[in-house]
């Protein structure tokens, strides 16, 4: 690499994500971060452009004339999570917390784009901040609106602190690795009447409640086990009393898959199930299903290169090549579009209590990661401009 980055500031890299941590914001709310990442990205030289997918911010900056172009990507949302750790910069506002690392993204980015901007480089960095990305495709809303006509991209990264791993590891695999997201809901109607005369209503608790064991039989016995599944019924809403069988219930959930046959018949499948379950109590029932996010598919060459540098970081025992998730990404929309990858960057350690899983209140991360994100992500840049 014979461009010379910076020493990153440790200081402010903490600093950083600690103020996002402590005013968290929802989807398509995060106002008061997006105002706070474009000022930062102004100071360090980058036009930028606000708005887009409501709340997304993107900076571009080119050295040359001419050259090749690398996206960056952050998301800025927090979770509906009530906050359970004891921190002294612990979220301001009950109920939204950062809860699945996207603190710690922007903080990596924003260092990132302060060691590009302080470089020779020649070409051209766009950071892509985005919004919603927990079940909102903010991704998806940023590119309707135009974040990647703002200049030509040739590659796409970024990456994900992940409690799941130690501190230390990094997980770079070609192919897919975050799961696609699918969401469906069942709406289940009956006839409702008085609890001590079932055989005068048509129970839809009764309904939903074979509903769910019929549905897990479609991923134990409907696919074929190569491909990995899962199917999960989050949610049951019936009735309001215990005296009275409702005349509807209403079930909903979710299907995360890697792609294949079973992926692409499932919709059809489900359907037959749920009318025919239905059916055999002699209610009706209706599926809606809906596609969120695609699965995330790194490029194996790009893939390849972000894996050589993370040798070079963490040391070639550290790097995984084989780590996968079934929890979904919207990264997958930018992935769609320009070739690249999302990496996993271990924080997990037990000693600092950061091994809570991703979602829950009690979540955190090992500050120590985050020197590890901002070189992997600084030297695969510099790495991906100078072979392009």
């Amino acid at each position: 690499m014979s461009v010379h980055l910076p020493p990153i500031d440790a200081e402010q890299l903490v600093a950083d994500r600690r103020r996002f941590h402590r005013y968290p914001e929802l989807g398509y709310q995060e106002h008061r971060t997006a105002d706070f990442i474009a000022e930062r990205l102004e100071m360090a030289g980058y036009t930028v452009t606000t708005g887009l997918g409501q709340t997304g911010v993107a900076g571009v900056r080119s050295a040359g004339s001419r050259g090749p172009a690398v996206l960056i990507r952050a998301d800025m949302d927090a979770l509906p999570v009530h906050e359970a750790t004891r921190h002294d910069f612990q979220s301001v506002r009950p109920g939204v917390m950062h809860a699945c690392g996207h603190d710690g993204h922007m903080a990596v980015a924003l260092a990132v784009a302060g060691r590009l901007a302080a470089t020779d480089l020649q070409g051209t960095v766009m950071l892509a901040f985005q919004p919603a990305e927990e079940g909102g495709a903010g991704a998806r809303a940023m590119i309707e609106d135009g974040v990647l006509d703002l200049h030509p991209v040739d590659a796409a990264v970024g990456i994900h602190l992940w409690s799941g791993l130690p501190t230390g590891t990094i997980a770079v695999t070609p192919g897919s690795v975050f799961a696609s997201v699918d969401n469906f809901t069942i709406t289940v109607m009956g006839r409702g009447g008085h609890a001590a005369a079932p055989h005068e209503t048509v129970d839809p608790v009764v309904v939903a409640a074979h509903l769910v064991t019929a549905l897990q039989t479609l991923v134990a016995r409907r696919r074929n086990p190569a491909e990995p599944a899962v199917l999960s019924v989050t949610s049951i809403h019936s009735g309001t009393t215990h005296n009275v069988i409702p005349e509807t219930a209403v079930l909903e959930g979710t299907v995360r898959t890697f792609g294949g046959s079973f992926c692409e018949h499932l919709p059809k499948v489900m359907q037959s199930v749920v009318e025919g379950t239905a059916q055999s109590f002699g209610a009706q029932a209706e599926l809606r299903y809906e596609h969120v996010y695609p699965a995330t598919v790194n490029d194996p060459g790009i893939s390849r290169l972000m894996a050589d540098v993370a040798a070079t970081i963490v040391g070639a025992e550290h790097v995984r090549s084989d780590y996968r998730t079934m929890a979904g990404e919207d990264m997958a929309f930018f992935l769609k579009r320009i070739p690249g990858c999302h990496a996993f960057v271990g924080c997990g350690n037990a000693s600092k209590q950061t091994n809570h899983p991703h979602h829950s209140p009690h979540f955190d991360l090992d500050e120590d990661a985050l020197p590890l994100a901002v070189e992997l992500l600084s030297q695969t840049a510099v790495r991906l401009l100078e072979s392009r």
